[in-house]
């Protein structure tokens, strides 16, 4: 059973960077697997924010975050990373680290239950 454990939220001020990251643990990611995060703010559904192939080779990102956010895979570590930058009001809420078995697209597009395995979250609090 794949189980996923975020890390590194916390309260920024707008204009501001952070990392976040997923560790995988208690079972085997193949390299047909697509991770990545989502995030979801209060009172609203879980949205799609970008995504990694376990292999590495491809990225996903939503037109809100390209361009300010980067996701990758830590290869020794097991972990995969979203490094966040110029932060904004609507990025705030919680993170959360899924992994699901298929292609990006299935990922990008997925629903909360449509994703395999979810981590219990990050929360990311704007400070200003």
């Amino acid at each position: 059973q794949v189980q996923l454990a975020e890390s590194g939220g916390g309260s920024v001020q707008a204009g501001g960077s952070l990392r976040l990251s997923c560790k995988v643990s208690g079972g085997r990611v193949y390299s047909s697997y697509t991770m990545g995060w989502f995030r979801q703010a209060p009172g609203a559904e879980r949205e799609f924010v970008a995504a990694i192939t376990w292999s590495g080779i491809s990225t996903l990102y939503s037109s809100s975050v390209e361009g300010r956010f980067t996701v990758s895979r830590g290869y020794a570590t097991n972990e995969i990373y979203l490094d966040m930058n110029d932060l904004k009001a609507e990025d705030m809420g919680v993170y959360y680290c899924g992994a699901n078995r298929g292609v990006i697209q299935e990922f990008a597009s997925g629903t909360e239950d449509d994703i395999d395995y979810w981590g219990k979250g990050t929360l990311v609090t704007d400070s200003s």
